[in-house]
């Protein structure tokens, strides 16, 4: 199974209160963010099967906007083991309950979603050292309990690559 770390695009400043912070949306960048990412993943024909959210609103707004990019067709599902405050024990069942599809796309927040990241690609379970950016997406495939990092991109990195082919795909004299 592939599976399709995305951190949740910027969203601002956190709120004070937890309850008025799990409605932050994302911001002007957070939504080109979202463009970049959507389009690069389309490029690199990225499918997903099922593409799963932390129900807080900036979480919910990447899946859908990235998902959007993508063609994805599907509904955006939610589950509360992509929350904030999720455990790996939590973020592993849903991995066991989806195992059956050949690529799911989780979408969460850090610092869980770079520890969940970590430890399925740690070869003992422990957490490697890796930090998705917001807007970051990772590519992991998985066979049975153990794990390993394909790629992992950030949204700077995209938005290089996507100018630098709208340039190259610029006739020549049109160029700069």
């Amino acid at each position: 199974m592939i599976v399709y770390f995305l951190r949740h695009a910027n969203a601002g400043e956190p709120m004070a209160s937890p309850k008025k912070d799990e409605k932050r949306g994302l911001d002007k960048e957070g939504i080109e963010q979202c463009g970049y990412v959507g389009r690069a993943l389309a490029a690199l024909d990225v499918q997903a099967d099922v593409i799963l959210s932390s129900p807080l609103k900036r979480a919910t707004q990447t899946a859908a906007l990235v998902g959007n990019e993508m063609g994805f067709e599907g509904k955006i599902l939610t589950d509360s083991a992509l929350r904030p405050q999720a455990t790996f024990a939590e973020f592993r069942k849903v991995l066991d309950k989806y195992a059956s599809h050949e690529a799911i796309m989780v979408v969460g927040h850090n610092p869980n979603l770079s520890e969940f990241l970590g430890r399925v690609i740690s070869p003992a379970g422990c957490e490697a050292a890796l930090e998705l950016r917001k807007g970051a997406v990772a590519k992991v495939e998985l066979r049975r309990s153990s794990g390993w990092l394909s790629w992992c991109l950030t949204p700077k990195v995209l938005r290089t690559l996507y100018a630098a082919a709208a340039e190259s795909s610029r006739p020549k004299s049109s160029r700069k």
